[in-house]
């Protein structure tokens, strides 16, 4: 099983480590185009438009200026680095033993910086997103697709996929349709008519990952889609449709109605 997941736009700076290394990532054949969209990266923030390029605001100048050492500064787990609501609801420091080796293996970041990640991936926090049109790049999706294709495809290769990634980090890198269900959160209000939902979504999703790799790690690899939407039937209610040759299918939870 592979887990999909988008990075958090807040991202925790370790305070001391070594720097990134290159060689020591995982999906080694990204690595030179790591470090090109690195060196880039850093210099693009070094420029009077940076923000402008970037798309962020005032208030996250000291995230463009953080860029410019991006090659120099600490880095960490990527797990670590990457906070927010799916984040804080996978809080991975406290899978036990087996569920922590299952997250280990299965869960993949897409990143607009790194192209995909781990979780024992030692990275530096940075500030790029997947929809950033970067000079003499274009937009990064777009950028990162043939290139991730290869590589993500081999490691996919005979794995179920379960896809939690937002939209712009999905353009990335189209997973083997056949193989792979997409999760959609929505919400039932006090009416029972149900509606799609963002910061619930977010957090869900990190729940699932959870869930799925503490299933794993008690009850053994997941063999079929059906395999996956029994597990997250016992805590949610969970609607399958499946995948076919062309088309991924979609796993919807179904959130109860909040309570007042």
């Amino acid at each position: 099983m592979l887990i999909l997941l988008p990075p958090s736009e807040s991202k925790t700076a370790p305070v001391s480590g070594d720097p990134v290394s290159f060689d020591t990532l995982s999906f080694p054949g990204l690595t030179q185009d790591r470090e090109h969209l690195a060196a880039t990266l850093a210099r693009v923030s070094g420029q009077k438009n940076a923000r402008s390029v970037l798309g962020i605001g005032e208030s996250l100048a000291a995230d463009v200026a953080r860029n410019r050492e991006l090659l120099t500064a600490p880095s960490g787990p990527a797990l670590s680095v990457y906070t927010g609501v799916l984040y804080d609801a996978l809080d991975a420091d406290s899978l036990a033993g087996p569920a922590r080796e299952v997250a280990e293996r299965s869960l993949v970041v897409i990143s607009a910086l790194w192209g995909a990640v781990q979780p024992t991936d030692y990275i530096p926090a940075y500030r790029l997103s997947m929809g950033t049109d970067l000079p003499r790049h274009g937009k990064l999706n777009t950028w990162w697709k043939p290139r991730l294709t290869p590589v993500l495809d081999e490691a996919a290769a005979e794995h179920l996929v379960v896809d939690c990634r937002s939209a712009a980090y999905a353009a990335a890198w189209k997973a083997p349709a056949e193989r792979t269900i997409a999760v959609r959160v929505e919400q039932l209000n006090a009416a029972g008519k149900r509606s799609v939902v963002s910061h619930n979504a977010k957090h869900t999703r990190g729940l699932v990952a959870r869930c799925l790799c503490e299933f794993e790690a008690e009850h053994g690899a997941f063999e079929t889609v059906h395999a996956v939407r029994d597990a997250l039937s016992t805590r949610w209610t969970v609607e399958l449709v499946e995948p076919t040759a062309r088309k991924a299918g979609t796993l919807t939870v179904v959130l109860d109605p909040p309570t007042a």
